[in-house]
């Protein structure tokens, strides 16, 4: 007869797609016991697991099933999403538990259809998620989600999130006319962001994706100083030119203590629509020569596809369009590399500690 011991012993070689580690290491799995021939374990990850529960469970049932005497595995699967940390000194945002940037460090590489994509399917798999548009000169959430009209203000001071597909979404797009341009200096943008992040009423997110404009200038600048981001993804494209810039945005999250999750490599390859010819129009295994190099993760590539775009642009994202499609499963992928990562990286425990406050009698 098998013991709880040897459960979780043999439950060490499995090793977790996302987590990169097996569940143990990281401390994921909360109990373990045996009773006759049955295996009971509870696993509680740090990452949204809806669509991988099921997956997850016949894995694990497989694996314990191998040891004597164990016949039948009862794998329990639940998530608990946390506070992680952030740079020292800046003040939690209400309502909102994990800040994740999207950055590159050029325009034109899919930052924000990447962004709006991820956060769907982060959402998908059970997370409550929420959306920053914080490109003040090109908002392009409010066509992307297909939400339209200005987000309502009950006390005059602080917004509404606007709410399409379940994801919260803030932008100055809601605010102006969409054929009014920005003719903003940095300072009134960089007051305008802090507005946005503060003064939207965010209700219980566990993840704020936040779409950042191209460059490494005065907004991602306030970002790093003022709002309290847990990770950040760069996507880029094969091309060289766009691997310059993104290793940029890498350097300047590494210099203000923010972590990065990883690269994603979009426009990999393009595929004939007419004949089926692959080819690989800006150049082929950029994004994982620059992870290399850079000693980071590679969370995934993405085809040059012109439905990705089509249906960006028509407020329809692939990933609730096409909920079955190989892009839709690149994109889930990817959302659970970076949601994982995040659950591994150092918990926030300052709101445990009491504020010392000191009075002058």
């Amino acid at each position: 007869m098998a013991t709880a011991e040897q459960v979780e012993a043999k439950l060490k070689e499995f090793i977790d797609p996302y987590l990169e580690t097996d569940l143990a290491s990281a401390h994921c799995v909360k109990n373990t016991q045996v009773e006759g021939s049955k295996a009971i374990v509870d696993i509680e990850l740090g990452f949204p697991h809806q669509g991988y529960e099921q997956e997850l469970k016949e894995k694990l049932s497989t694996l314990l099933k191998e040891l004597d005497g164990i016949d039948e595995a009862e794998i329990n699967v639940s998530s608990k999403i946390v506070i992680h940390a952030v740079q020292k000194g800046v003040q939690p945002i209400k309502g909102v538990k994990n800040i994740v940037a999207v950055a590159s460090g050029k325009g034109g590489v899919g930052k924000s259809t990447t962004t709006v994509n991820l956060a769907l399917a982060l959402a998908k798999d059970g997370a409550s998620v929420a959306v920053l548009d914080a490109d003040i000169y090109g908002p392009s959430m409010p066509r992307m989600l297909g939400i339209s009209g200005k987000p309502e203000s009950a006390d005059g001071q602080s917004l509404e999130p606007m709410i399409n597909y379940g994801i919260q979404t803030m932008s100055i797009g809601f605010l102006i006319d969409d054929d009014t341009p920005m003719i903003w200096r940095g300072p009134m943008v960089t007051q305008a962001l802090e507005q946005l992040f503060k003064d939207t009423r965010w209700k219980d997110v566990d993840y704020l994706v936040v779409d950042l404009p191209p460059g490494t200038g005065d907004v991602q600048l306030t970002l790093a100083q003022k709002i309290p981001v847990s990770g950040a993804v760069v996507v880029t494209t094969p091309q060289d030119i766009a691997l310059l810039d993104a290793r940029k945005g890498l350097k300047m999250f590494e210099k203000v203590n923010v972590p990065v999750l990883g690269v994603v490599e979009n426009m990999s390859t393009h595929i004939c629509t007419n004949c089926g010819h692959e080819e690989r129009i800006f150049g082929e295994g950029g994004g994982k020569r620059m992870s290399e190099e850079e000693n980071v993760d590679l969370l995934g590539a993405l085809p040059l596809d012109i439905s990705i775009r089509q249906l960006a642009d028509d407020g329809k994202p692939t990933v609730v369009s096409e909920p079955d499609s190989r892009i839709t499963e690149i994109y889930t992928d990817i959302a659970r590399k970076v949601a994982a990562k995040l659950a591994l990286k150092a918990r926030d425990y300052s709101n445990r500690f009491p504020k010392i406050v000191i009075k002058n009698d």
